[in-house]
């Protein structure tokens, strides 16, 4: 299967370091992943948490939300609370205006 080339910014943060950026868009990824076809929601939840390892607090967490979603189309917010719904094995999101 290939990728979609995306032709959006992902909202990253000049602090980061190299691992932080690739450890946020595993995530970011993982999300897209979601809305292009599905993904293991025991995938998008473990790079979830890797995720919050970098940006721990709820403030940080939406802003970047936000910032994805407009960028994006996809939330991803949207994207782990599906994950986290029981018995959800594979998460296949709908709806996003993806722009890429």
């Amino acid at each position: 299967m290939t990728k979609a080339t995306h032709e959006y910014s992902y909202p990253l943060r000049p602090e980061w370091s190299t691992a932080e950026v690739t450890t946020v868009m595993a995530f970011y990824n993982a999300v897209e992943e979601a809305y292009e076809g599905g993904t293991s929601a025991a995938d998008l939840l473990a790079a979830y948490a890797a995720f919050k390892t970098v940006v721990p607090d709820k403030m940080t967490e939406k802003q970047l939300d936000a910032e994805f979603t407009e960028a994006s189309g996809y939330s991803l917010y949207r994207a782990v609370q599906a994950a986290r719904q029981d018995n959800q094995t594979t998460i296949r999101m709908t709806g996003g205006d993806h722009r890429g």
